[in-house]
Parts: C-alpha cells; structure tokens; sequence
C-alpha cells in the first residue's frame, strides 16, 4: 500500500488530490493547520486507514516533526503532494500593485509558498534517503500567476509560485538517481475559495470575469486538478520529472 502525504489537504485542490488518492488505492494522511479538519477530511476519504494531522509547513521544526511522525506510525511516504498555499493581500477584485506592496504580506506570503514548499520537499528527500521507496513522487503546486505575472494576485504570491517553478526543476535533478520524480501542476482559474478570494466575489457564477480568455471558455474544477495530480503520482507517470503540468483551460499556451 503505497502512502500519500497531502498537505493543504482539507478543501479546495488539496482535499480533491486526497480523494482521488484515496480511490486510486492509496493511504491518505492529510495536513493542514486544523486537526479537526484533517481528521474530518480523512475520515470521510474512501478507504480505511486514512489519518489527519495539524501542520504549519512554515515551521522547518513542526514539518520535520510531521515527516518523523508519520513515517514511524503510518509507513513511509511513496508521495507528496504539497498543496499547502497562501495568497496573501493580492486577492482582491483589482489586485494590488507592486508599489502598494508590504514587506509584512510579502514575508508571510513566501514563508508559506516558498519555504513551506522547500521544507517539505527537503524532508521527503531525507525522509527518502534514510529508507528508499518504489515509485517515489513529489508534487508541488505552482500557479498561472508565477507564469505570467500577479494578474489580481499580487507579487507576493506570483513570486512565491515562480519559486515553486524553479525549486520543482532543481528537485528534480537532485533525485533523480534515487528515483524520485518532482513536478509541478500549475493551474489556472479553478472553482476554489481562493479564486472567490482572487477575485473579490463570493457567487460561483461570477467568480471568474475574462472567459472570453480561456479558449475553453469555463473555470477548472478541483477534481481536474486531482486527475492531473494522479497521473503524477502514478506508477505509469515515472518516466516524468521536472515538467509542470498546465491545467488552466488554454488560457496560456507556451
């Protein structure tokens, strides 16, 4: 039975990966900064043997506790999947400019997008040094932002996710001989809170107001996201490393 670890495991993206997870096979431990809603989360995922637990991935302390714990309970971890994210003062109707920009919104943003993506990914990597596994897969989650520039999400959280970028490709590199693939999803506009919070609205109907820039002319779902997340974590999806995976309805092409 292979073991995942899904942080930012308890809505949105994450929780929809955990699900599809689940149905896949796998024994899902969810992570988030609420234990009652990682334990919820988990005990409503198909399957038995699930496990929810608190997690501020910020903290190098508490992740590096969070992997030892889980390995000597649960088992060893065949797959990250780091859904965990922030976005920060960016998300708001109109976005906000470089120049209203703070220190204290950039910090907070990067310790969590940033480091909080290198600290888990480094603790899966020495997690899977001391005790190899079959299959090994690291997800990390990106965005169209860190593409093209903040759009209404603000530079905090556009650089936060290019760094993700470029953190993936490195990883990749570094554990390749061990056997680990690392990718990247970067999604576009996805029928999620944080899109809601992006955009300054609350109706699902309106959520997202340039359609007419996505060739296929709809927002995302969380389940797309879980599909691609899938595939990643799959056994036929090991000859696939250092790649970021599209999943934003055409909007951009390169």
């Amino acid at each position: 039975m292979r073991i995942a670890l899904v942080t930012g495991g308890t809505g949105g993206l994450g929780l929809a990966t955990a699900r599809q997870f689940a149905k896949d096979g796998m024994t899902v431990v969810i992570a988030d900064l609420d234990q009652a809603a990682s334990a919820k989360a988990a005990g409503e995922l198909e399957g038995k043997g699930h496990r929810g637990i608190a997690l501020d991935v910020s903290s190098e302390e508490k992740v590096a506790a969070t992997f030892k714990t889980i390995e000597s309970e649960v088992g060893p971890i065949s797959v990250l999947a780091h859904f965990a994210g922030m976005l920060g003062a960016g998300g708001t109707a109109t976005g906000i400019s470089l120049i209203d920009s703070t220190v204290e919104d950039w910090d907070k943003v990067q310790s969590v997008n940033a480091r909080g993506t290198f600290l888990c990914v480094r603790e899966m990597a020495r997690a899977r040094r001391a005790k190899p596994v079959e299959h090994g897969r690291i997800i990390t989650v990106s965005s169209l932002a860190g593409q093209t520039g903040g759009l209404q999400s603000g530079a905090a959280y556009s650089a936060s996710k290019a760094a993700v970028l470029g953190l993936t490709r490195t990883a990749a590199r570094d554990l390749g001989s061990m056997g680990i693939t690392v990718n990247a999803i970067a999604p576009g506009p996805i029928d999620t809170p944080m899109l809601a919070q992006a955009t300054g609205t609350t109706n699902t109907g309106t959520k997202y107001t340039k359609l007419d820039s996505v060739p296929l002319g709809r927002v995302g779902a969380p389940e797309e996201i879980a599909g691609a997340a899938s595939f990643l974590a799959s056994v036929n999806g090991g000859f696939v490393t250092g790649a970021t995976i599209d999943v934003n309805g055409g909007l951009y092409m390169h």
